[in-house]
């Protein structure tokens, strides 16, 4: 009589340790994770995360402000009653609470892109629970640390003038745009064609293909999904526009 063969136990590693493995061996980290929760892990990303956000202000701003000012000005057509003493204001706010409001969007962020993740396995018969489709998103967000990083280096590098919008300070094919003169929906579109988020979309896809038991290819077209859906916050303003 043959005994019933058992799935060896992942290997034990502290969270400090799978910070690193998820840019190197981000299989093996959500194998030993599928059911540690996501809580730990969101806090060190968020802190992190601000930590590179207040530290980069002063590069980026200029960017920030600038899309701010674009903004203001379609407002302004659009809204005539506006006055510039209004949208000085926003501006001023923008700049004071817009890292903060960043940093709490990023938790919110990972959150949801966690639950779409987990509904759109199920079209693929996912095994994975909302809590552990969180936990991949999670991890799944930190290549947005060196996102950050990048961009910020992007904005020192760059002339005064090519700090026009965000956009200017990722890595793919938005970059290349000029917002001033390209479509907002093709520029909302090209922007998420960059390199960390599809980094962010590839490990979303192995997170699934592991703690899901989804196969590679319908755990990547699930990803693609997701990403799709991650487009419509930028691209469904912009239609509006």
């Amino acid at each position: 009589m043959t005994e019933p063969v058992t799935e060896p136990s992942p290997p034990n590693a502290s969270l400090w340790e799978d910070f690193i493995d998820i840019f190197t061996s981000p299989s093996a980290v959500f194998r030993r994770r599928v059911n540690s929760g996501f809580g730990v892990q969101l806090l060190v990303l968020t802190v992190l995360f601000a930590i590179i956000v207040i530290g980069t202000k002063s590069l980026v701003m200029p960017a920030i402000d600038a899309d701010i000012a674009r903004q203001g000005a379609k407002m302004m057509q659009s809204h005539p009653e506006i006055t510039a003493e209004q949208l000085q204001k926003q501006q001023s706010m923008g700049e004071t609470f817009g890292p903060i409001f960043v940093v709490i969007l990023i938790p919110i962020m990972a959150m949801l892109t966690g639950f779409v993740l987990w509904l759109v396995g199920k079209i693929f018969d996912s095994k994975q629970t909302p809590s552990t489709a969180m936990m991949v998103a999670t991890y799944a967000f930190f290549p947005k640390l060196l996102a950050a990083l990048a961009g910020a280096l992007i904005a020192f590098l760059s002339s005064p003038e090519r700090l026009n919008s965000m956009s200017r300070l990722t890595v793919g094919l938005g970059a290349l745009l000029d917002p001033d003169k390209a479509s907002p929906v093709l520029l909302a579109l090209l922007t998420r064609v960059d390199v960390f988020t599809i980094w962010v979309t590839v490990l979303l896809a192995i997170g699934l293909h592991v703690t899901g038991k989804v196969p590679k290819a319908q755990a990547y077209a699930a990803a693609a999904i997701v990403w799709l859906i991650g487009a419509l916050p930028g691209v469904l303003p912009a239609l509006r526009g």
